[in-house]
């Protein structure tokens, strides 16, 4: 009895639903005076590349919250649009990154996607 049971969970491992995968990654520019670059870069399950332009977060006056409230939408709508197709978010990585002891550097965060095939 415990063999059998044994060998149906294996067998039901096996059939495990094969995945396709995408990634999402935001990239916003902490740099002074608005003149960093920000996007949203996303690979689509077939290896292509998808760019969307983001706003940066500073501006010549310094924090810029309208952009930041813009890039809000634009990453949750981007999102919905996935899920809503049926794709799944599996993980969210955030980063942070600045180069040497300057203030600039970049906020990213990665979004990782998977659906059945």
């Amino acid at each position: 009895m415990i063999a059998a049971l044994a060998t149906t969970a294996t067998a039901q491992d096996t059939k495990s639903e094969s995945l396709q995968f995408m990634q999402t990654t935001t990239i916003e520019s902490v740099v002074n005076g608005g003149l960093g670059r920000s996007k949203m870069i996303t690979t689509l399950a077939d290896g292509t590349q998808k760019e969307t332009e983001l706003n940066n977060l500073f501006s010549m006056t310094g924090i810029n919250f309208k952009n930041i409230g813009q890039n809000e939408n634009t990453i949750l709508q981007t999102l919905k649009t996935y899920t809503d197709d049926g794709w799944k978010l599996v993980q969210a990585i955030p980063l942070s990154l600045s180069p040497g002891n300057n203030s600039n550097g970049i906020f990213m965060t990665r979004y990782l996607l998977s659906k059945p095939k």
